[in-house]
């Protein structure tokens, strides 16, 4: 793996290595990129600052507001190859998969992830 800047070298260390130097003030959990300590402080805040524009539901992490719009746009990004039957979400996907298995643990190695 090649890494473009240093920094982010150190960063995919430290994931190998196990190091926390980013620790919460406000409680005792540690954590190995900034990023994970910046949205791990949001849950102390309750700071929200991705909204969504439809439904005004607010988000920690632009990542989950992206997989939010999917519900307003009826994106379809898992699909089950059995049935080809497919979800905008995998939460939604692993739910349907067990109506075929009435497992609670679920195998995924017939999901496909649909490009965008």
């Amino acid at each position: 793996m090649a890494f473009s800047q240093r920094t982010t070298l150190i960063s995919h260390h430290r994931t190998h290595s196990g190091k926390k130097p980013y620790q919460c003030c406000q409680c005792d959990q540690a954590f190995s990129l900034t990023i994970s300590i910046i949205y791990h402080m949001r849950t102390h805040t309750g700071e929200k600052p991705y909204q969504c524009r439809q439904c005004e539901k607010a988000f920690l992490q632009n990542s989950d507001l992206i997989k939010h719009m999917r519900i307003h746009t009826r994106e379809k990004t898992c699909q089950y190859n059995l049935c080809d039957k497919a979800f905008s979400m995998n939460c939604y996907l692993i739910k349907h998969l067990r109506t075929h298995t009435g497992e609670k643990h679920i195998n995924v190695d017939n999901v496909t992830k649909l490009s965008h």
